[in-house]
């Protein structure tokens, strides 16, 4: 499987670069960095300083949103460093998450989701055609007569982050890969590919690309990563609670998880957190040590997602992003000499 790493701008430019050149240098395929209204550094500036940092590293947005990013500016940004990468984007944008609740803003609408991904290809393929006039809308922006006056260098693959059904299904449905936010457990993505197949048949096509985002920390100190991950998983009862039953979380501490955490990044939930019982938080990340987390890849590999993408949490993100890539290259082996 194909393998990547997200990070949140939240290290100064000069460490974040050296963070990028050893993330490639570990051989890592894709890097994606999240947008975050007012919680971590500007996501175009920062993918535009690991454009020039590496040469093969595919490059995303993991994911920006149609509620605080305008269409067609998430297009002109994608498309720049597109070109300045030459070629290396990926656009990943979801429906926004809990911070957008700080702007006074709720999540995106499925529609206004789906709209916004279809004018943003529509700008795309109308670029190098002075006769290409973009007009069209969706719940919440409008274009009137748009149109570019530069084509992106290449084309640039739209990726749905998804968690609940319908989502799903959209991703399934109109894009070109899917970023899910499933937990790591059979249950859960088993049921997130089986709504992804839904949509995919409805339109006619194949399954897109399928990565799964392992947030956690890998440490042989068990106690320690499970404290760490901790956050994560309590992101889960607030945002996707039937993710939560499928990994046999009880009802009542759904709701108790979802009294407590109201908002904000998923790292202001750890009061919350401490409610979760480190069963569930093993289910839902990365948690443990090496052996634990090969098991994780061996069981995604098994179902038939095709790469997987290393959210590092804790003190040393670093330490999880070298510990992910040796066990990623021990399965590679073992599968070789299989």
């Amino acid at each position: 499987m194909r393998t990547g790493v997200t990070l949140q701008g939240i290290d100064p430019p000069g460490e974040f670069e050296a963070m990028v050149t050893e993330i490639e240098d570990l051989g890592y395929g894709n890097l994606w960095l999240t947008d975050s209204s007012l919680h971590s550094r500007y996501c175009w500036a920062y993918l535009t300083l690991a454009a020039r940092r590496t040469s093969r590293l595919l490059l995303g947005t993991a994911v920006t949103n149609p509620v605080t990013r305008h269409p067609a500016l998430t297009a002109t940004a994608a498309a720049t460093v597109a070109e300045i990468s030459g070629g290396r984007t990926i656009l990943g944008i979801g429906a926004g998450d809990r911070p957008l609740l700080s702007l006074g803003h709720q999540p995106a609408r499925l529609a206004s989701l789906e709209a916004s991904v279809a004018a943003i290809r529509a700008l795309w393929a109308g670029a190098s055609l002075d006769t290409v006039r973009v007009d069209r809308g969706g719940p919440g922006f409008e274009l009137h007569d748009a149109h570019y006056r530069f084509p992106p260098t290449a084309e640039i693959p739209v990726y749905l982050a998804a968690t609940g059904p319908r989502t799903l299904e959209l991703a399934g449905r109109v894009a070109d890969g899917v970023i899910l936010l499933a937990g790591l457990h059979p249950d859960g993505i088993s049921f997130a590919l089986e709504h992804i197949d839904r949509g995919a048949a409805a339109a006619g096509r194949a399954r897109p690309h399928v990565t799964v985002f392992a947030y956690g920390v890998i440490d042989e100190d068990e106690q320690a990563a499970i404290a760490a991950a901790r956050s994560i998983a309590a992101w889960f009862p607030q945002t996707a609670p039937v993710h939560c039953r499928l990994a046999g979380l009880p009802e009542e501490t759904i709701e108790l998880v979802r009294s407590s955490y109201t908002g904000g990044e998923f790292q202001e939930a750890a009061r919350a957190a401490e409610a979760l019982p480190a069963g569930f938080v093993k289910r839902m990340a990365l948690a443990g040590g090496r052996a634990e987390a090969r098991e994780h890849l061996r069981t995604l590999a098994s179902l038939g997602v095709d790469s997987v993408t290393v959210f590092p949490l804790g003190a040393d993100r670093m330490a999880t992003v070298r510990a992910f890539a040796e066990c990623a290259q021990a399965e590679l082996t073992r599968e070789g000499a299989a």
